[in-house]
């Protein structure tokens, strides 16, 4: 079996509104319309600290760097299939400016956390992070 482990963060900006990254569907045909909302993140490398990975996959898909230290949220356990096991670790973490996005990303979006709630096209793991850390 393979273990992957993946890093992601939920993005804060000064107004209190949070980032999410809309997947490019041409790119990823293969991912349902109702999970085309993220948050930034993806695979970690092996051997490069945690940390490490969250940052090069911020400046990776927004041009961004963190303005704070990320506190950890959540980790899930994700399977794929009988041949991998995917876990997640999903951060929270303060960003200033404007994203500049990649090829995966068709547009991004700030959102308060009332319209996160209200989004039907989220990414079902970030869903259940929302759901269990955001509930107030």
């Amino acid at each position: 079996m393979i273990l992957q482990v993946g890093v992601k963060v939920l993005l804060k900006n000064k107004e209190g509104k949070y980032l999410l990254l809309e997947r490019n569907l041409e790119k990823y045909p293969e991912v349902p319309k109702d999970n085309r909302w993220d948050i930034v993140g993806g695979r970690i490398e092996v051997g490069v600290p945690l940390l490490e990975n969250l940052k090069r996959e911020i400046l990776e898909e927004t041009k961004l760097s963190l303005t704070h230290e990320p506190k950890l949220l959540s980790a899930q356990d994700i399977l794929r299939g009988a041949d991998k096991h995917v876990v997640r670790l999903t951060y929270v973490a303060e960003i200033e400016g404007e994203p500049r996005l990649d090829e995966d990303h068709s547009s991004y979006r700030w959102f308060t956390l009332d319209e996160l709630r209200k989004l039907s096209e989220l990414d079902m793991y970030f869903k259940e992070v929302l759901e269990k850390y955001f509930n107030e």
